[in-house]
């Protein structure tokens, strides 16, 4: 083996980390302070069901550079089956209008015209422009001919996607819509309530939609647990090592240089390089103490929005609920779930498309909505607990009201927060995602390493806003070519082979 490479934290992007650490040749060794890894990529099973809190698309599951990384980590193989849904979400206003966003462009386009002929100009601008962007991804990072081909293939793409990336690359969706200017009543309502008042980036909008349409942004079947378990499967089956419940508080440094970490329970260990992949705000401010810090990084903790936070109540029905589609958002004003005010409603995801999910003839659905950290940070033990059996309480109401006389048939209630959420990760503030993707940063990201910091890289979701998998997993690649470069050796990997798309369920594969 070669030099020692410690890596905190075992989410997707430690695995990452790790698994292409070993196919390079380096003793890796994770340390998580969960009791499981996958950090905020998992899902938990109560009484049969499994309850997920991740996964409900990923961007690479047809081609390009991501679906190359997923093949390397084992997250996609011969044995994935990955869905196209073929809508993306559905809403509903309080008076019962509804509006469909289809996953095919075509259709949706159609489906637009009909409802709103009057904007038929804007409303083929506007596909057009997913259309241009269908095809672009990001293009990783290129050190080997291999991946010049791949990013000498992207940027030919490109050439029909750049004046869509430089044109709307720092506007908001609320921009965008205005400078369409869409005449139909209801269709400007909903598309201005897909995001509320929030500065979303209209590129990340349109990139989003377009990947959807060219098939590259499927659901993996079974969900986000099977996909940690294929990552710390092959991570170990390399020869890595990780130790859960183990917890770090210091990134121990001599000279400006990373030698190791401290545990919670006081122990040392030593390393020639330690890797971050555990949250941004924790191991920049807290285990390095703020000492290696650069005006972009203050200025993006202190002034990039942030995700805010879901709370997350599932539902275990002892029936079968078909679905027309799997996502519906309800949008609503001046409606309250407990201590939290929503501001853009709250949806329901019906798991009936996995059956892997809940046992034969049973179903789960899931209720989610957003809620700010500051209702929950200084909750005593006592509120937080009544907290949960109110919205336990009012959830459940919402249900039956959404699916009349469902009540009797539910068996299990689960509720996770964004308390839950930094209890098991450490998330900063319970952002699921970490920086919100604005008109304002969407173009910029922050460099995994740290300013007069040596032998230390981070990776994960903190570095690039709209956090998510694919940046998650690319970032522990990264790394680990950064570390090849640095000791002047090759950087190698191993490719796993195709997966299933859409195929039939074995039921045996399923049973969870």
């Amino acid at each position: 083996m070669g030099k020692r490479i410690i890596i905190v934290g075992g989410g997707v992007a430690g695995l990452s980390t790790g698994i292409y650490g070993q196919m390079n040749g380096f003793e890796t060794e994770i340390f998580e302070m969960h009791n499981t890894t996958g950090g905020q990529c998992t899902a938990w099973e109560r009484k049969g069901y499994r309850f997920d809190y991740c996964l409900h698309w990923l961007v690479g599951t047809a081609d390009g550079v991501l679906n190359k990384l997923w093949k390397e980590l084992d997250v996609i193989n011969k044995d994935t089956i990955i869905y196209d849904h073929e809508v993306h979400s559905g809403y509903t206003d309080e008076q019962g209008n509804e509006f469909i966003i289809y996953a095919n462009i075509d259709r949706w386009e159609q489906s637009l015209l009909e409802m709103a002929p009057e904007d038929k100009v804007s409303i083929t601008k506007m596909c057009r422009d997913m259309r241009k962007v269908a095809s672009f991804q990001p293009f990783g990072d290129i050190s080997s001919f291999g991946e010049m081909i791949s990013f000498t293939g992207n940027l030919l793409k490109l050439s029909a996607s750049l004046p869509i990336l430089l044109k709307y690359g720092r506007k908001t969706c609320q921009d965008y819509f205005a400078k369409l200017k869409f005449k139909n009543t209801k269709l400007n309502y909903f598309l201005n309530s897909l995001i509320g008042d929030k500065d979303f980036s209209a590129l990340a909008y349109l990139m989003m939609l377009g990947w959807f349409h060219s098939k590259n942004a499927g659901y993996l079947m079974g969900g986000s647990l099977p996909l940690a378990r294929r990552m710390e499967e092959r991570y170990k089956s390399l020869g890595g090592k990780v130790l859960t419940g183990k917890r770090v508080v210091k990134i121990l440094t001599i000279n400006d240089k990373a030698v190791g970490i401290q545990l919670s329970d006081g122990s040392v260990i030593k390393s020639d390089y330690v890797i971050s992949a555990a949250d941004g705000h924790a191991t920049i401010f807290d285990m390095l103490e703020g000492k290696y810090v650069s005006e972009k990084i203050q200025y993006a903790y202190k002034n990039w929005d942030l995700f805010t936070p879901l709370v997350q109540v599932s539902f275990g029905i002892n029936k079968e609920v078909p679905a027309g589609f799997p996502s519906k958002i309800h949008l609503v004003k001046d409606f309250s779930i407990g201590s939290t005010k929503l501001g853009t409603g709250y949806s329901f995801m019906n798991y009936s498309f996995d059956p892997s999910m809940a046992p034969r003839g049973k179903t789960v659905i899931v209720l989610r909505y957003e809620s700010a950290w500051d209702v929950w940070k200084d909750m005593t033990k006592d509120q937080y607990k009544a907290e949960k059996e109110t919205i336990k309480t009012q959830a459940t109401a919402i249900l039956e009201k959404h699916y009349p006389g469902i009540t009797e048939f539910i068996e299990v209630v689960d509720i996770a927060t964004p308390s839950t959420n930094v209890k098991y990760t450490g998330v900063w503030k319970g952002s699921y995602e970490g920086f919100f993707p604005s008109s304002k940063n969407i173009t910029k990201s922050l460099k995994n390493t740290l300013p007069g910091l040596g032998n230390f890289f981070m990776a994960g979701q903190w570095l690039s806003p709209g956090g998510g998998l694919p940046p998650s997993a690319l970032s522990g690649k990264v790394a680990i070519k950064q570390i090849c470069s640095q000791e002047k050796q090759k950087f190698t990997v191993t490719v796993g082979e195709q997966q299933i798309r859409n195929a039939k369920v074995p039921e045996e594969e399923l049973s969870v």
